[in-house]
């Protein structure tokens, strides 16, 4: 695999062509995702006017899912972790030979959460947990010991007080606008 497939292995777009029905289960979802699919059906009849069968409902959440329209992911609450920010800055000397060995050992930690690349300078930032400042430290010493023939520096930055953690539902209405585009 050449390292441009690397990259481009989660690149594949959902293939779905949004129904009203599907935009208002990702709206109810987004509100409520212990929702059931019965409990759903009902709260599309009542509030959408869309009338359908909870099997119906079920099996759509499950394409959906099944297609990658939506992910579904356990976040702790945030009392229990530290959220971090951590940027990785390179050393282009190195990269070319071992990029790779950094990139997996930061994305399979278990401790990332969300790991991206960003506009601009070209740069790893992952969005990271852990219970203790001690136990970010550690991380970071340990990813020097490893990569740091590639890392030419980590910023960290500590996330405090986090006052929202969800999506809104409101935001699938961006969904529902292209397609009467």
């Amino acid at each position: 695999m050449t390292d441009d497939e690397y990259w481009h292995l989660d690149d594949d777009e959902p293939n779905w062509d949004f129904k009203d029905r599907d935009i208002a289960i990702l709206c109810e979802l987004s509100s409520d995702p212990q929702l059931s699919s019965r409990e759903l059906t009902d709260v599309l009849k009542r509030n959408y006017d869309i009338d359908v069968s909870h099997v119906t409902v079920s099996e759509s959440i499950r394409r959906m899912r099944n297609e990658g329209v939506f992910r579904e992911a356990i976040i702790p609450n945030e009392d229990y972790y530290i959220f971090s920010l951590f940027e990785f800055k390179f050393n282009a000397e190195n990269f070319a030979d071992n990029w790779r060995d950094a990139m997996e050992f930061i994305k399979e930690d278990a401790h990332t959460l969300f790991f991206f690349l960003s506009d601009g300078e070209y740069q790893w930032k992952t969005v990271m947990m852990f219970r203790s400042r001690r136990q970010a430290s550690q991380w970071i010493h340990n990813c020097y010991k490893e990569h740091g023939d590639v890392i030419a520096n980590l910023r960290n930055s500590a996330i405090h007080n986090v006052l929202k953690f969800q999506t809104d539902p409101q935001i699938y209405e961006d969904l529902r606008d292209e397609t009467t585009d």
